[in-house]
């Protein structure tokens, strides 16, 4: 048989309080010091933190897949 590839997908949350791509970067590259293989990065969710009527945050959440090599993450 050939060459298969099996991936995982899981969900995570960056924050900044610059913008919703720093936000989205950050969650990447912090998921990126844990996790192999990262391949796709999808934005599910944008949203923001309000705190006495300002913008404090700004929130992506995104789907990220990566090569499953059996181990849990």
């Amino acid at each position: 048989m050939g060459d298969h590839s099996v991936y995982k997908f899981i969900e995570i949350v960056g924050t900044s309080t610059e913008s919703w791509e720093d936000a989205a970067k950050r969650a990447v590259e912090t998921a990126g010091t844990k996790l192999d293989d990262l391949r796709v990065a999808e934005i599910v969710q944008l949203d923001m933190k309000v705190a006495e009527n300002k913008v404090v945050a700004y929130r992506a959440k995104v789907k990220l897949s990566f090569k499953y090599h059996g181990q849990e993450a």
